[in-house]
């Protein structure tokens, strides 16, 4: 099978949602799945959920707050450690679905690079599926990439005030 390179980016809500849906089917149908999450950290629903499958492993390099401003030389060290194990994830070609979450914003953020993604997009074995999520993919990923999505806030209750529920945003 043939891998692709997708992009779930916007402002909108379920770029994570996405990703993670696609790692429930991929485990399903037998495959080996790696997450790399960068800026999280914290025992999330999800990652409880995800941890049950043993064909899916899932690693947070985040300190799991927001970065404001320059980050911090632990915030760049965490980021740069995700982006080398993506790196190392994809070059032993042992999983079938790669998602590096959230490795949009880690450019936005100056943690890791664009030309480093785009060298991750090119490091990538033919039969890997890449999947690359969060707000603010630049021009040059979108054009790497075979798929694009982009989820577009049309109107959200973070708003009126209901702040992340348990099950459903965390």
């Amino acid at each position: 099978m043939k891998g692709c390179v997708q992009i779930y980016t916007g402002n909108g809500k379920g770029k994570t949602t996405a990703s993670f849906g696609l790692a429930l089917r991929a485990a399903g149908a037998g495959l080996k799945v790696y997450i790399v999450q960068f800026l999280k950290k914290g025992n999330y629903s999800e990652i409880k959920a995800l941890s049950r499958f043993k064909n899916i492993t899932i690693k947070q390099y985040g300190l799991g707050k927001f970065i404001k401003g320059n980050p911090s030389d632990e915030e760049k060290a965490a980021g740069i450690e995700g982006y080398q194990k993506s790196c190392e994830i994809l070059k032993n070609n042992k999983h079938d679905v790669v998602i590096t979450e959230e490795a949009n914003v880690a450019v936005m953020c100056n943690l890791i690079s664009e030309k480093e993604l785009l060298a991750l997009i090119d490091m990538k074995p033919a039969n890997v599926e890449l999947v690359i999520t969060g707000r603010g993919a630049t021009a040059a990923v979108i054009e790497k990439a075979d798929l694009v999505t982009e989820m577009k806030e049309i109107k959200h209750y973070f708003k009126k005030g209901v702040t992340a529920r348990v099950g459903i945003e965390k």
